[in-house]
């Protein structure tokens, strides 16, 4: 049926202006989301991780013996989706996010040269992988936050600059395999969220009353 329409396009109230302005104080008061501290914190994390996918994917380059000019040229790039993205994660939950790599980069390699650079860094702990799941994953733990890594290989690309979009790249499903499509998705459904919403700010708070209201039903999670 494609995308549901809106039942109504008419703005809000003065009365529903100050429910809003009610119901975001209450959220506020509830101590189920994190601190903006705690938000800049998960962020220097993200860019520590991103530094490591870099040089992960230029390290495969150099064991593999690529030109000298490609292993300094060739990157990836992390992305972030699910809860965290969406920006409504509670205090303390994973981070879900997705390496991606450009063609001379495996899963393999991902789950053998990755992990040996993760180790090397001392705030990284409780490094798992699990290879053969349905979407195969990479758990750790990053001075104290929780992170869930997925893999996708560009196999056209020689390289994936900070430039590059899960959302616009042309018959970019097209060129992945089975497992590929299946971690990239999370990914691409949260980025087509926040394009057809048409407040993100409202639909922060939306959903952000409902997460409050399952977690105080023993619904959450």
């Amino acid at each position: 049926y494609g995308v549901t329409q809106p039942l109504s396009l008419a703005k809000p109230t003065p009365e529903q202006e100050q429910q809003s302005e009610a119901l975001e104080a209450y959220l506020r008061d509830t101590d189920f989301f994190e601190t903006e501290a705690e938000g800049e914190r998960r962020e220097a994390v993200l860019g520590r991780l991103n530094v490591v996918v870099r040089e992960f994917v230029r390290e495969v380059a150099r064991r593999k013996g690529l030109p000298p000019d490609i292993v300094r040229m060739t990157t990836g790039k992390i992305f972030t989706f699910g809860s965290y993205r969406l920006g409504v994660h509670s205090r303390g939950a994973d981070i879900d996010t997705l390496c991606v790599a450009p063609q001379h980069v495996t899963r393999d390699d991902f789950f053998t040269v990755l992990p040996e650079l993760l180790a090397q860094r001392a705030a990284v702990s409780k490094l798992t992988m699990v290879p053969d799941a349905y979407v195969p994953v990479m758990n750790l733990e990053w001075d104290g936050i929780c992170l869930d890594l997925l893999f996708a290989r560009i196999p056209t690309a020689t390289t994936v600059p900070d430039s590059f979009s899960l959302v616009d790249s042309t018959g970019l499903l097209g060129q992945l395999d089975e497992k590929c499509v299946l971690s990239v998705n999370g990914s691409r459904t949260t980025d087509e969220i926040l394009r057809l919403v048409p407040s993100v700010p409202v639909f922060h708070t939306a959903l952000r009353a409902i997460k409050v209201w399952a977690k105080e039903r023993g619904l959450y999670g």
